[in-house]
């Protein structure tokens, strides 16, 4: 599926599927967003493939406390996808509007809900949280396997380059 930013600086398409749809209803993502939801596709971050452009990140508050990196257009500034504390840069949020064929993609889950305007009505049979919910018994079971695939290659790539910083100095002292 391809995607891209309002004056198409950025493209970029997504080479699997996601892990998750997300209509979160938090009071952070409406103020972000200037509207009553944010609705977010949750993705291996080495599974969204730049095509044209590079997004600058911009740091913003969270409810968490953590923060979240937001990717953005360096021109046009829109967001494109978002990467928060919990998973940091290995998993991101990709704005659903950022994508062509955003209409073909609907939430699997609707998040906050508590905080969701009286106005706003959910479909009926879905699945709809007050906050937010247990991933061992909300997500498909491929997308909990590519979760912690992805946790396990990102541990891995972490540990190997501890490793290299650690063996960097003796290079240094043999040469």
């Amino acid at each position: 599926m391809n995607g891209r930013c309002t004056c198409g600086a950025i493209r970029f398409h997504l080479t699997d599927t996601p892990l998750i749809i997300h209509c979160c209803h938090c009071t952070w993502c409406q103020r972000e967003t200037g509207s009553a939801f944010a609705l977010n596709a949750m993705i291996e971050t080495r599974c969204v493939a730049l095509d044209a452009g590079r997004p600058h990140d911009v740091t913003l508050p969270s409810a968490s406390g953590k923060g979240q990196i937001v990717a953005r257009c360096p021109t046009c500034e829109v967001a494109l996808w978002s990467h928060y504390a919990g998973g940091g840069r290995a998993f991101a949020f990709v704005r659903i509007g950022t994508l062509d064929r955003a209409a073909e993609l609907t939430p699997d889950v609707f998040i906050y809900t508590d905080t969701a305007p009286p106005w706003i009505t959910f479909p009926e049979g879905a699945r709809v949280f007050p906050e937010y919910y247990r991933r061992s018994t909300t997500w498909r079971p491929e997308a909990l396997a590519r979760r912690e695939a992805e946790l396990a290659r990102q541990a891995r790539q972490h540990e190997q380059q501890q490793q290299q910083q650690q063996e960097a100095p003796e290079r240094w002292t043999t040469l």
